[in-house]
């Protein structure tokens, strides 16, 4: 089975998304998922969902996704409810 993506949506230069990578990389492994990162400038859509809240972190589903701040505890809450 391959591992599935953690979606990191994100900009250039979002110094915040560095702050929550910290957060993110103790739940890849826990949850075998890899990061993949989609930079919200290059899609209208996104932008518009997202522009003010990122970084933003889902697995593929734009109404169901994490907002900065969250701990990495929140996160593995998050996580651990969606992929059960």
């Amino acid at each position: 089975m391959s591992e599935r993506a953690l979606i990191l949506y994100t900009t250039l230069g979002c110094s915040l998304c560095e702050k929550a990578k910290v957060e993110i990389w103790p739940q890849l492994e826990k949850f075998q998922l890899r990061l993949q990162s989609v930079d919200i400038a290059e899609d209208e859509q996104l932008s518009r969902l997202f522009g003010w809240s990122i970084p933003v972190v889902g697995l593929g589903d734009t109404d169901d996704v994490i907002c900065w701040p969250f701990t990495a505890s929140e996160l593995e809450q998050w996580l651990q409810t969606r992929l059960k």
